[in-house]
């Protein structure tokens, strides 16, 4: 007897002309489970794709869709929902009637303390929803959401949750930690008003203290290892279009060898196919970097011990592992689908 076809999943983006929703769309045409069934862009409602993202325009799959307005919204099984910061608490309960699961990609719904909402995401404070949001990392979290809302990670709070979860959950390091983040032009959206000028061959403070990514790493690294941080977090600005590179600095407890943090890092990584550490690096093209990950879904973490100092550094493309990539990984793995489904595992060069 011939095995039946699988169903495919109706879809929506929701926010689809950002590049956030220009990813998620990229990915989603190469997937062999999902139906694109809808796509949204209030101000360019009525282009076809690639007149809004040029670089998606040669795909079969693209030929024939359109942006619509949100209020065109049909029932569908996921709705991913590329929207800015702040946008999604007014128009959750429209995706709420008509979207079986809602994955949100924005900021809007990760944090739980409500001094933290209101002080990062004041839009959010003031249209709580109705149904609670998941927080999920799908290397860290316990199981699969059972509820229909789910709230991704931001690009490089996932990089530094990448970067220091072995470390903590073992118990090796004190809580003390200093964090650096850089991110490329990208990580401001397509509406960022930097002009490239400015940003071309340069390399500039972004935020030293108050970055919103700071309670949500607090956050979730609390959740997954108990562990509650003493955490500078900062972050600078790249003259690259894309990806994250965090360096971690911390100190070992007494007694702690650099065997044992080989260890932990093995032991938290096994088996998961989209963070990859890079064994024993000795040269500096050992470590992560963005030339390894950009174009692809993997997050690289490697960890360089010496005197009780521990430096970890973690890279990712922050379009894809941070954003659209880890939004589909998580369909695929709430639907019961190949975890890889759809997704790239390569990063693109030069």
């Amino acid at each position: 007897m011939a095995e039946s076809k699988q169903e495919k999943l109706r879809v929506a983006v929701v926010g689809a002309s950002g590049y956030t929703g220009g990813e998620v769309i990229r990915l989603l045409l190469e997937h062999p489970h999902v139906e694109l069934a809808f796509l949204s862009a209030e101000r360019s409602a009525g282009a076809q794709i690639g007149a809004v993202h040029p670089w998606l325009r040669n795909h079969p799959g693209a030929a024939g869709l359109k942006f619509r307005p949100l209020a065109e919204l049909p029932d569908v099984d996921i709705a991913f929902s590329c929207l800015p910061t702040g946008a999604l608490p007014e128009r959750l309960p429209l995706l709420a009637e008509r979207a079986k699961r809602v994955l949100n990609i924005a900021g809007d719904f990760r944090l739980r303390d409500p001094h933290d909402i209101a002080t990062h995401y004041p839009k959010t404070a003031a249209h709580p929803p109705q149904e609670p949001f998941a927080y999920y990392v799908p290397e860290l979290s316990p199981g699969i959401p059972e509820g229909r809302f789910i709230n991704l990670p931001g690009c490089m709070a996932v990089t530094t949750i990448y970067a220091l979860y072995p470390l903590l959950a073992a118990g090796l390091a004190s809580t003390r930690v200093i964090v650096d983040a850089k991110t490329g032009s990208t990580g401001g959206g397509r509406g960022g008003n930097e002009p490239p000028a400015e940003r071309a061959g340069n390399f500039r403070v972004h935020k030293l203290h108050g970055h919103r990514h700071s309670p949500e790493i607090h956050q979730a690294l609390e959740e997954f290892t108990g562990a509650s941080l003493d955490l500078q977090f900062s972050t600078h600005s790249l003259d690259v279009p894309r990806g994250i590179m965090v360096t971690a600095y911390s100190q070992l407890k007494s007694g702690v060898e650099p065997l044992d943090v080989k260890r932990a890092y093995a032991k938290a990584y096994v088996g998961k196919s989209f963070v990859r550490v890079r064994p024993a690096p000795k040269a500096p093209q050992d470590f992560p970097m963005l030339k390894a990950v950009i174009g692809s879904n993997i997050a690289e973490v490697a960890v360089s011990v010496r005197d009780g100092e521990c430096v970890v550094v973690a890279a990712l493309d922050n379009l894809i592992k941070g954003a659209a990539g880890q939004a589909v990984q998580a369909m695929n793995l709430i639907s019961g689908l190949d975890e890889a489904a759809g997704l790239p595992r390569t990063a693109v060069s030069p």
